[in-house]
């Protein structure tokens, strides 16, 4: 196949994006596909920026919104110039923002283009933790409790009870978040997630162990645990630096607890109508409960992420998910 593997994009995760681009790359030149790097800012790469972008890594933060600003989107010119005409599939390394909201998905329909993973209603769903959960608790997923600010200390005591997280409604990566044990606290919180997203969610914080487990065409993979070592919850750091996390594959689970977290993520998969693939985050209680945070559309895709360890769980590889990831896009556009 002619595969272009779009990265980059224009959100706090580019970095991320960028270097699960460089992977899936890779992965894909090794199974035998002709392959393209297309960076949404720049377009296509030449050979000497194919050599830096391979050579990329997450840094120790994400990018600031001003470097992010300064940045043109360069797919719209890239595709009105025809240079994506000729290709099977784009494989979408985006992660965050316009890459994960269902805006490039979109534009991607009404240029005719086919591509990975989610569309765009789907991941407009799952971009918006709000609508997705509402969207769990409908189909009879256990979410934590949550409100949207503004709302008073006082409001969320009641209703919540403390600690709670604040994060960005339609963000990633916990780009934005806070945990808040004191509502004294509350207020600088918010404001630190509205520099990322006008909408600012208030969620339960739910103490216990940290799942995932990832879902391809509809069947869960393998359940981990991530145990931080850089903080008290999975952050930015924790996920993209060395040593940041510990993760476990598969996680010290019964079997039926491991059977209840795969069912959920498929349930959680559904209500949110994905396609193809995603990754379902949880956290279990001290009483043995699950509860769904958030599906990621666009999770991490290098050899060690988390989806990845997922998939490897039931003896797939790194290489072989990738391929199977465009072999389940083309079959699904060839059924439009």
């Amino acid at each position: 196949m002619r595969i272009a593997v779009i990265f980059g994009g224009m959100s706090s995760e580019r970095d991320v994006s960028i270097a699960s681009g460089a992977q899936v790359f890779k992965a894909l030149r090794s199974r035998g596909h002709e392959v393209i790097a297309v960076d949404t800012a720049k377009g296509i790469l030449g050979a000497e920026e194919e050599k830096l972008f391979l050579e990329s890594e997450v840094k120790e933060t994400p990018p600031s919104l001003d470097r992010l600003s300064l940045m043109r989107d360069g797919l719209n010119n890239l595709i009105a110039s025809g240079g994506l005409d000729n290709i099977d599939i784009c494989f979408l390394a985006l992660h965050g923002g316009m890459g994960e909201d269902g805006r490039i998905q979109g534009f991607l329909d009404i240029a005719g283009i086919p591509y990975t993973g989610t569309t765009h209603m789907g991941c407009c769903y799952a971009m918006d933790k709000d609508v997705s959960k509402i969207l769990f608790r409908n189909k009879g997923v256990k979410t934590p409790d949550w409100l949207m600010a503004p709302a008073a200390p006082d409001e969320v005591e009641k209703k919540i009870g403390f600690p709670v997280v604040v994060k960005p409604n339609r963000e990633g990566s916990t780009v934005g978040l806070t945990v808040v044990k004191k509502k004294e606290e509350l207020e600088k919180a918010v404001d630190f997630a509205l520099q990322f997203d006008s909408e600012v969610m208030i969620e339960a914080f739910i103490e216990g162990r940290e799942l995932t487990a990832g879902v391809l065409a509809g069947e869960a993979l393998g359940v981990g645990e991530i145990i931080p070592q850089l903080s008290e919850i999975f952050d930015y750091k924790s996920k993209y630096q060395k040593g940041g996390a510990i993760e476990i594959f598969p996680a010290d689970l019964t079997d039926n607890e491991t059977d209840e977290i795969r069912k959920e993520a498929v349930k959680a998969y559904y209500a949110l109508k994905q396609n193809d693939y995603c990754r379902v985050d949880f956290r279990m209680d001290k009483n043995g409960d699950f509860w769904c945070l958030e599906a990621n559309t666009l999770p991490g895709v290098t050899s060690s992420s988390l989806l990845p360890q997922s998939a490897a769980v039931k003896g797939i590889d790194f290489p072989e998910l990738c391929e199977k990831i465009c072999m389940l896009a083309v079959k699904r556009n060839k059924k439009k």
